[in-house]
This record gives C-alpha cells, sequence and structure tokens, in this order.
C-alpha cells in the first residue's frame, strides 16, 4: 500500500514498520507476519484520531499532538536493581521484564511455574501456533483501532502468559513495563496476551513505570482469552511523567461462567488513556472493573470503559474514582451494552470525583444501552471538593494541616487502592500515595 496520500507523520511510522518487516525474526510464524501486514494497512487507512468533531470516543481528548510530532522506538539498558528499586517486586512472583517495549528474558524471574508458563509472545508463536493463532489480534481486534493496529504493526518480542486448564495459581505473574531514561521521543509498544484454561484461576499485574523525564510514547495492548469457567484478576499500574502520551488497551472475551477483574491505578501523563471493552459473549459472565485516577498540573487522563452483555445472566460492575488538581482534566466514558436477549443481566456503574482546585475539570458521562427486558441496570457521577467541616474537625483535635488533608484524600484513594494485591502491591502504592498527594494542593482547596 502506498503512503503518498498519508501525513508526513504516518508515513514516519511507516519506516518504523519497515525496520520492523526486515529485521522479523526468522522463526517468525507467516500467519504473524500476515497479521502485522494487515495492522500495519489498517493504521495507515485510518491514522490517528485527531479529528475530534463527530468522534464520540475522542471528543474530549486531543491528539493533535501526534501530528505534530513524530516518535521512534529504540531500547535502553536497565539493571535488575533499578527494577527492584522501580517496581512492586517478590521472588516467589514469576516476572517478566518488558524495557522500552522489549521482552528481556535476563531480567525476568521464575518464567516457568506449575501450569503457568511466561515467555516471549512471538519467539512463541510457532510452537504454541495454534493457541496464540485463535487469540492474538482476534481479542483486541484492529479494525477501526489505531492503536491496537500501531501496536500490532510494531511490538517487539511480546509477553505470551499461558495458564493451563484447572490451575489455580496462588502468586502473581507480574509484567513490569519500563521505559528508561537517556531519550526522548521513544515509541514503545508493550504487548501481551494472556490465555487462561477452563476452570483455572490466576491473577496478573503489569506495571508502566517510567524513568524518563523527556516526551515518550507509550501504547501498550493487552488481549485476555478467557477459558469457561476461568478467572482472571488483572491489577495494572501507571506511572508516568507529565510530557509522556500513554494509550493503553484492554479487551477481553467471556465465555459461559468466565471472570475478568480489573483494577487500576493511573497517574502522570501529559495525555493518558485506559481503554478497556469486556465482552461477556455466554451465559453467566462476569466481570467487575474498578480505578483509581490521580491528575494534576496540566495532565489528562481519560477512561474508556465498556462491557458488551450477549448472552443472558451476566454480571458487570464498573466503578472508577478520580483525584484532580491543579488546571488538569480527566474523562470518564463507562458504557454499558446489554443486547437483545441478554435477559437477567445485572450491571452496575459509577464514577465518583474528588476535585482539589477550581482551575480541574472532568467530564463523565456513564451510559446504558439496553435492548432486553428483565435487567437490573444503574448508573451514576458525582464530583465534589474535600469537605472542609472534616478538614476542620481533623484539625481541631490536634492534627496538621497537611496530615489532615492527606488522610481525607487517602480515605478517598483507599478504597481503589485497597483492592490491589498481594499485598506488597498496595503498600508499593501507598507510598507512592505519599509523595503524590502533598503536590496536590495546588491552589489551597485543602
Amino acid at each position: 500500500m502506498t503512503t503518498a496520500a498519508i501525513s508526513p507523520t504516518i508515513a514516519a511510522y511507516a519506516s518504523e514498520f519497515a525496520a520492523v518487516r526486515a529485521s522479523a525474526n526468522s522463526n517468525s510464524s507467516s500467519w504473524l507476519t500476515s497479521l502485522r501486514e494487515s495492522a500495519w494497512a489498517e493504521f495507515e487507512k485510518i491514522g490517528f484520531p485527531t479529528t475530534r468533531r463527530g468522534n464520540e470516543t475522542w471528543k474530549y481528548t486531543d491528539l493533535g499532538r501526534l501530528d505534530r510530532e513524530t516518535f521512534s522506538r529504540s531500547f535502553g539498558e536497565i539493571s535488575l536493581a533499578e527494577v527492584k528499586s522501580a517496581a512492586p517486586w517478590s521472588d516467589d512472583w514469576q516476572t517478566a521484564v518488558v524495557v522500552d517495549g522489549k521482552f528481556v528474558a535476563g531480567l525476568s524471574n521464575n518464567l516457568s511455574g506449575a501450569g503457568v508458563s511466561v515467555t516471549e509472545l512471538e519467539a512463541s508463536a510457532a510452537a504454541d501456533e495454534a493457541v496464540i493463532k485463535s487469540a492474538l489480534g482476534q481479542v483486541a481486534k484492529v479494525e477501526g483501532n489505531a492503536f491496537v493496529a500501531l501496536n500490532t504493526a510494531l511490538f517487539s518480542g511480546g509477553v505470551f502468559v499461558n495458564v493451563a486448564a484447572g490451575v489455580e495459581t496462588e502468586q502473581p505473574v507480574h509484567i513490569i513495563n519500563i521505559v528508561t531514561a537517556g531519550a526522548d521521543n521513544r515509541a514503545s509498544y508493550p504487548r501481551t496476551l494472556v490465555t487462561a484454561g477452563a476452570n483455572s484461576k490466576a491473577s496478573v499485574i503489569e506495571s508502566f513505570i517510567n524513568l524518563s523525564d523527556g516526551p515518550q510514547f507509550v501504547v501498550p495492548v493487552i488481549e485476555v482469552s478467557l477459558g469457561e469457567g476461568s478467572t482472571v484478576t488483572h491489577y495494572r499500574i501507571q506511572l508516568e511523567n507529565e510530557k509522556t502520551i500513554h494509550l493503553g488497551t484492554t479487551r477481553t472475551v467471556h465465555p459461559a461462567n468466565a471472570v475478568f477483574n480489573s483494577t487500576s491505578f493511573a497517574t502522570g501523563p501529559a495525555i493518558g488513556r485506559n481503554d478497556v471493552h469486556t465482552l461477556l459473549a455466554e451465559p453467566g459472565a462476569e466481570t467487575t472493573l474498578h480505578g483509581l485516577y490521580i491528575t494534576n498540573g496540566k495532565s489528562h487522563q481519560d477512561n474508556e470503559i465498556s462491557t458488551t452483555h450477549e448472552k443472558p445472566h451476566g454480571t458487570s460492575h464498573q466503578y472508577y474514582k478520580g483525584i484532580l488538581a491543579g488546571k488538569s482534566r480527566a474523562v470518564f466514558s463507562g458504557r454499558v451494552v446489554v443486547k437483545p436477549g441478554a435477559m437477567k443481566t445485572l450491571a452496575e456503574q459509577k464514577d465518583m470525583n474528588l476535585m482539589l482546585s477550581h482551575g480541574a475539570e472532568i467530564d463523565t458521562k456513564p451510559s446504558l444501552e439496553i435492548y432486553a427486558d428483565d435487567v437490573k441496570c444503574a448508573h451514576g457521577a458525582t464530583a465534589g471538593h474535600v469537605d472542609k467541616n472534616m478538614l476542620f474537625y481533623l484539625m481541631s483535635r490536634g492534627v496538621s494541616r497537611h496530615d489532615a488533608a492527606f488522610m481525607l484524600v487517602a480515605g478517598f484513594a483507599g478504597e481503589i487502592v485497597d483492592e490491589f494485591q498481594p499485598a506488597q502491591v498496595s503498600e508499593f502504592l501507598y507510598k507512592k500515595l505519599e509523595t503524590i498527594i502533598p503536590g496536590l494542593d495546588s491552589e489551597g482547596i485543602l
């Protein structure tokens, strides 16, 4: 396909794709090569969604910077000690380390567990072709999605987590995605595929850690292929710098009685997006999507959260909390679709926001589309400031203003942070809150 009609910015990514294609691993499967080719063709066709008029999905998020600035792949180096100090770590966990989008086995830990294997996705494409081919690009589809298409075309290696049928793991799989310092305008495309066999149970942690002070472009995609009766619990930690664009995508498809639970923690980026869609494709499927987002300065965090109920007796919960300060902006677009015939559906969604400055702004839009009878669905959204009476009460009891403000904000956030497991993860996030919250009160509204 020619690039003559596309913008110079898109043409720059075309040269990146040409380099990926030229350096493809000699063991790459032909079907994977074809998948990359079709993904690039889709990206080349649709480009970045920089037009907001008439584009409801991106109505509140301006991606014009992607037409003005080019990012390219490069790979830095990092020591194991630096990895351990930057992210939650336990020697008991199965840990895959991804540096600037590239899987690094030498920094990883316990990759082979009892019934759970963690390998490089691209290298496993031939050995586990039937499993990977049935899920990769099939759960997270490239059609109409520029960032899934771009990731599919350009990801380097990737991570493949395979949980055998009937296996219930006690320790999590932790995927640490680190952006190293030393290069500005770097692009990284972390790709993760999780396949869970029938009646299995596992938890996966994704950490996105940015050690750079300069602008970066991080485009991760995780797709989860669930087996019948399986349960996958997913924790997502996004810690970016204030110059970075982070556009993450999560996709799942649920067979009968399958469960996907996800909790996210996001802070920092110039533009951040957490795009989650769960498809409850068979009866008895269930999903719980929770999250906390913290914005400050001029940062922007967009949450595009949606669930589709296709069959009866499905259950879904969406519950997100935002803490906004400075002149930052956040978006919550929660959507639940109940298809015809999906009777006995239970769906709930709620978005709550704590505003710490008069300059901050939240655009929140929970929505329900119901095309079936005999369902129970509810939604709601709130935004408000810290209760001054509660702040005064704590100060009147001898608590300093700083400590009282921290207690109130941390208390609001704690409901979500406490969901992160194992305990090392929630402890890590509480320590982050201790450093983040004191810098949020930019206008003294507390």
